[in-house]
């Protein structure tokens, strides 16, 4: 598959955090599909180097560069941005998608080191790589798009640490695009509910059983969301088709923040099928053992 020159993404670089697994898998596919060049970063033990090869099997052309490292850190996160610009010569878009979901708890039973991985892996790492992105978002007029959560919409329970430092986000994203339009930056976020990643299910992630049936028939659509479908809404607000879209929180969550109950239950079976999508992807479940190698 060629990346497409007239892609809405196309001529743009673009640094994806924790871009090796997951929702981040698929932006830094989808951004490629569109045109960018994508600088994938993640952590040591990501699948970051296949994502990069996947990508340059699949969009001939494509720049592709990787940078491993936690951005939660002042030091990386400036050294991540660098690395872009060595590699591309400029950076227009940022996507702040690194995160943690450690625990799912009460409150009271919460762990108190995971709350620090909470603040560390979901906060600091998007105020170190906006702030370090800024100076060259500035040149370039470009644009930062941070993973936001319907959890920090509304606020869940059991999920109150993980949401809190979303609604931070959300919050951040406001200030940012608040104060730099005036430099031509636009900030924004993307909101997803359940998605089907390692997160949402018991197996790879902390949800139980019950919580996870929750989460899944909470939506409107009685299904998870493909991490291609949130993707695709990532490329549209790095793309200069949403030009007079900043400070915005996009919800991709089946309208869970709306509805009540669990309205899934009542979905046919077939209204429940995802899309089947255009992107070949490994690693939407970081431990998926269904995932098929790509050829």
């Amino acid at each position: 598959m060629q990346p497409n020159a007239h892609g809405r993404l196309a001529g743009k670089a673009a640094l994806i955090t924790g871009a090796g697994t997951g929702i981040g898998e698929a932006i830094a596919h989808k951004f490629a599909y569109e045109g960018a060049s994508v600088l994938l970063n993640g952590l040591p033990g990501d699948p970051l180097e296949e994502v990069a090869s996947d990508i340059r099997a699949q969009y001939p052309g494509v720049r592709v560069a990787v940078f491993e490292g936690d951005v939660a850190r002042r030091d990386t996160a400036v050294a991540c941005v660098r690395a872009a610009i060595d590699a591309f010569g400029k950076l227009d878009v940022l996507v702040n998608n690194a995160g943690a979901l450690p625990a799912l708890a009460e409150l009271q039973a919460y762990p108190a080191e995971d709350f620090e991985k909470l603040v560390h892996n979901n906060i600091y790492s998007v105020f170190h790589m906006t702030r370090a992105a800024l100076p060259e978002l500035q040149k370039t007029q470009g644009n930062v798009v941070s993973a936001g959560s319907e959890a920090g919409w509304n606020g869940s329970p059991t999920f109150t640490p993980y949401g809190s430092t979303k609604a931070w986000i959300h919050a951040f994203m406001k200030g940012v695009a608040g104060e730099q339009g005036k430099y031509g930056v636009r900030a924004n976020c993307v909101c997803p509910g359940p998605i089907d990643t390692s997160w949402t299910h018991e197996e790879t992630g902390p949800m139980d059983e019950q919580t996870e049936e929750t989460v899944v028939l909470s939506t409107a659509l009685g299904r998870r969301g493909t991490t291609e479908e949130v993707a695709n809404v990532y490329a549209f607000l790095a793309s200069d088709e949403a030009s007079y879209v900043t400070g915005a929180l996009w919800l991709v969550d089946g309208a869970t923040t709306i509805v009540h109950g669990l309205p899934g239950s009542e979905v046919p079976k077939e209204i429940r099928r995802p899309p089947k999508g255009k992107l070949r992807l490994r690693f939407q479940r970081a431990s998926d053992p269904a995932a098929v190698p790509v050829a």
